[in-house]
């Protein structure tokens, strides 16, 4: 059964919205912040942090070096993206150039020829579309959530 699309939550970014050089950080960021504020859908709650094995909170969180729970308490104390990630940086480890451009490809192009396709072809058979409509999951977002539109990358 296909659910309801597009998902729209304000105050949540595209997960290919760079903070620090960073993709997908922010809207790390700001699903803490919406989960807080009881804006955060209940059925997004289990896929939040690092619970989820190979969730992108949990990848992100892995990439950086710190407990998703730490870095939940950071966010919450109101400071600017820019600030928690360098408390992230500070208190996990901060990537070289190198290996910020190595995470923003893979995160980009997941989904596409890889060990993600099943499950991108999965979420978008859940909201009514067609394997192929788009080729990574950062784009299967960005439909699900209203930014982009079926056929128009």
């Amino acid at each position: 059964m296909a659910q309801s699309y597009p998902t729209l939550i304000p105050g949540l970014r595209s997960p290919s919205a760079v903070v620090g050089g960073l993709v997908y950080f922010g809207r790390m960021l700001d699903k803490i912040r919406l989960a807080s504020a009881g804006q955060l859908p209940e059925g997004w709650q289990p896929m939040r942090g690092a619970a989820v094995k190979n969730s992108f909170d949990a990848r992100c969180c892995a990439f950086l070096g710190i407990d998703y729970a730490a870095i939940e308490v950071e966010t919450l104390k109101d400071g600017t993206d820019e600030q928690v990630l360098g408390w992230a940086f500070a208190n996990g480890r901060k990537p070289g150039d190198d290996e910020i451009e190595v995470w923003n490809a893979f995160m980009m192009k997941r989904g596409w020829r890889d060990a993600g396709t099943q499950r991108l072809n999965e979420r978008l058979a859940e909201i009514g579309l067609p394997p192929g409509t788009v080729q990574t999951m950062f784009e299967y977002i960005d439909i699900d959530e209203g930014r982009l539109q079926p056929g128009a990358k």
